[in-house]
């Protein structure tokens, strides 16, 4: 390992920091690239250095599994847990990528700015389920969040856009600084910033209780915010719809496994202790968060908005493993959390290409009928919302049972229940998409031909023209697709890596 040792500084060691400093180090490049005055530069290098920058980053994590090590100084855990998180988001941010390697908003942003902000909301990510330190923590949340209200706003000639950036960064802000006043009243109560420190204090009773349990509730409502957990959910619909669809993509998949992966260390290992008040708030919120989100979903005509229910849904599902605090509902939540980013990312691939070849935007109506005319495209949807609802033979039916197992073990099977309820009602929307494809005819001229000028949902036609079904969206929904099912017959892999990431936070249960 290499590491750096001053004696009046903190302990930094850069093979741990490696990850990260890959994707500062390639956010920097990608923002300079993007200056130069070269189309085929900003339209096509900074993408491709964007996807380098992210395998390069995966490549670095997987160089350090099994290398349990502080990487600043107690700050930075990186461990299995961390890896695994590095693993989803980076993976989450190459879909991205290339779903927006055509899209709108980078050229009305700039490629170079667009990407880098796509790489340092990563990061930020990167650094959050890392953390070791409320300071840390904070930071992390930060430089997730602050790229991302950016992101969102980055079709600029789009109202609905804007408006969808704007919402982000006020109830975002709201929900950073309700965590952040948490975060100060935790170290009020304990006297230290230290996860391990605040644990031994908390577990000794030598902290002031009604500042601490005040404290834990705030950085409950800040890290509920970000996970989309009901009744804190009431932004994620309209930022979806109105955010470029790449970005929701990756905002439905990667934001999320930051606020799981965060949520496991600062209550399955700082906050442990106090397991017995924290625990019957959680499981209450879970099953209300699977109801919400489930019927939410059911009267959505835009497949975004149905998404967005649905992803308050499946946060329900998520929080009820995190919520149970034993070995196997941490591995059960990191299962589920690499389940989601195959299944949904397939989902919102195939959105993207109808978006661009229908006149129709988000609307259930640009999937109608391309059971016939775009099989390539129709059978990944369809898998995707079978996953998504838990039919066998995919990877969505083995992340439910995994949780529905941890449950009933943990001594939860009325959540368990209510987990399979929420399932059941799912059926009812995912199945009305599935109808679409392959059931209903088109409503019209279901494809606008090659260079023709669709209208985006919301707003005018877009300036340029863009091709019909780019090969990047198919190439995308087809392999996240097929994933979902290889690994729903053989999802051993997956528990593997669930297992080596959940041991991280298995000793403190």
């Amino acid at each position: 390992m290499i590491a750096l040792v001053h004696p009046h500084g903190p302990y930094v060691n850069f093979a741990a920091l490696s990850p990260i400093e890959a994707l500062v180090g390639g956010s920097v490049v990608v923002l300079l690239v993007g200056l130069l005055r070269s189309r085929f530069a900003r339209e096509q290098l900074v993408p491709a250095l964007t996807i380098v920058s992210l395998g390069t980053t995966i490549g670095l994590a997987l160089w350090q599994w099994h290398d349990h090590t502080s990487a600043v100084d107690g700050a930075l855990a990186i461990d299995n847990l961390s890896l695994v998180m590095t693993l989803i988001v980076a993976t989450a941010g190459i879909a991205a990528t290339l779903l927006s390697w055509r899209a709108l908003a980078p050229r009305e942003s700039a490629h170079g700015d667009y990407h880098a902000l796509l790489l340092g909301s990563i990061a930020g990510m990167v650094v959050l389920v890392s953390a070791q330190n409320l300071v840390t923590l904070f930071i992390g949340i930060e430089l997730l969040s602050i790229p991302l209200y950016v992101l969102c706003a980055t079709e600029m000639r789009r109202a609905a856009s804007l408006e969808s950036g704007l919402k982000y960064l006020i109830i975002g802000s709201v929900g950073s600084a309700t965590l952040v006043y948490g975060l100060a009243l935790i170290y009020g109560a304990t006297g230290s910033t230290d996860f391990a420190t605040i644990a031994s204090i908390i577990g000794h009773g030598h902290s002031s209780n009604a500042l601490l349990f005040t404290g834990i509730a705030l950085v409950l409502v800040g890290l509920c915010f970000k996970a989309s957990i009901a009744p804190f959910h009431q932004w994620t619909p309209d930022v979806y719809e109105g955010a470029p669809t790449p970005v929701t993509a990756f905002m439905a998949v990667a934001t999320k496994a930051a606020a799981f992966g965060v949520l496991l260390r600062v209550l399955d290992v700082m906050l442990i202790s106090e397991r017995s008040n924290w625990q019957p708030v959680l499981v209450t919120l879970a099953a209300i968060t699977i109801i919400v989100g489930n019927v939410g979903a059911l009267g959505q005509a835009s497949l975004k908005r149905m998404l967005a229910y649905s992803s308050v849904a499946q946060a329900g599902y998520i929080l009820a493993g995190v919520a149970v605090a034993t070995a196997l509902g941490a591995r059960a939540v990191l299962f589920y959390l690499m389940v989601y980013l195959l299944m949904n990312v397939a989902a919102f691939a195939v959105i993207i290409a109808r978006e661009r070849e229908t006149p129709y935007g988000d609307d259930i109506d640009a999937v109608a009928g391309i059971g016939k005319e775009r099989p390539w495209l129709a059978w990944p949807l369809t898998i995707a919302m079978l996953s998504l609802a838990g039919v066998p033979a995919t990877a969505g039916f083995i992340g439910k049972v995994y949780l529905i197992d941890a449950l009933v073990n943990g001594g939860y099977s009325w959540l368990a229940i209510v987990l399979v309820i929420g399932s059941m009602i799912s059926l009812a929307y995912y199945l009305r998409v599935i109808s679409a494809v392959w059931m209903r005819p088109a409503p019209g001229p279901s494809v606008l031909g090659r260079g023709a000028v669709p209208v985006i949902a919301g707003g005018s036609p877009e300036a340029d023209s863009v091709v019909g079904s780019e090969f990047e969206l198919t190439a995308v929904a087809v392999l996240f697709a097929a994933a979902t099912i290889v690994l729903g017959i053989v999802p051993q892999p997956l528990f593997d890596l669930a297992h080596h990431a959940a041991s991280t936070v298995a000793g403190a249960l």
